[in-house]
């Protein structure tokens, strides 16, 4: 697999960097993003396929980007077809400061050392050719703005920028609304880009130990024996995980 294109955690990566301030916008649920980003390449690479709600490796062969064949290697020794949810809800340290030094070592972005109220260290990432963010953020303006079907990258990495709340940070207020909207549409464009981006919402709702469209299971009738109704979620709200502190946002690892 050649490096002469960029890889969707690399472009998820890079939508989600905030060029005025040098963090990353939802950090925690990108964490999830960057985790089904690299399934979805390695679906593009020819790697693995989708088994239903499981990913399968169905050639094992390295693609020469060392952090996407750590992941095929970790899915090979799986020796079985894994859910798509329990391999993105799995434990990932440091995925996302693994692709932040990358993109440093590739130019793409340069770390910039502070403190936090003159006391804690931080480290911000300043993308130093904010043309490349610009052309990744046209892709998906014009996907949404034309209706024209996007490439499966395109398609993908929509889907995964919906999955992780991107949608508000990329066209905010009551104006971007629906924007957010056909964001979220292009989700039906690429299978695997949907089945990962579903994936990253189970997780993120806590279903990740139940099956995906299982049957509600039995449990109290209300009056005249029906099931009580159950909340109807907004749908361009993404539910996070808990932030371990109002500092979450301030940092970009």
């Amino acid at each position: 697999m050649g490096r002469s294109r960029r890889t969707i955690p690399e472009e998820l990566l890079l939508l989600a960097l905030d060029p005025a301030t040098g963090t990353t916008a939802q950090p925690q649920s990108l964490d999830l993003g960057l985790a089904g980003a690299q399934l979805v390449e390695l679906a593009l690479a020819g790697r693995i396929a989708p088994d239903g709600d499981r990913i399968a490796v169905v050639m094992p062969r390295p693609t020469g980007d060392p952090t996407l064949d750590s992941a095929l290697e970790l899915l090979r020794r799986r020796g079985s077809p894994v859910r798509a949810v329990h391999w993105i809800g799995g434990p990932r340290l440091g995925l996302r400061q693994t692709y932040l030094s990358h993109l440093e070592r590739c130019g793409m972005v340069h770390a910039v050392a502070g403190q936090m109220c003159g006391v804690l260290p931080t480290t911000r990432y300043q993308a130093t050719d904010t043309a490349i963010s610009r052309e990744i953020r046209s892709r998906l303006d014009s996907a949404i703005r034309t209706g024209v079907p996007p490439d499966p990258r395109t398609a993908a990495l929509a889907a995964l920028a919906h999955a992780v709340g991107l949608g508000k940070h990329l066209y905010p207020g009551n104006e971007g609304r629906s924007s957010r909207s056909r964001l979220r549409d292009l989700i039906r464009h690429d299978p695997m880009g949907g089945l990962v981006a579903h994936a990253v919402m189970d997780v993120q709702n806590g279903v990740a130990a139940q099956p995906r469209r299982s049957a509600a299971p039995a449990g109290p009738t209300g009056p005249g024996g029906r099931q009580p109704a159950r909340a109807v979620a907004d749908p361009d709200r993404i539910p996070m995980q808990p932030r371990r502190g109002s500092m979450a946002r301030a940092v970009a690892h």
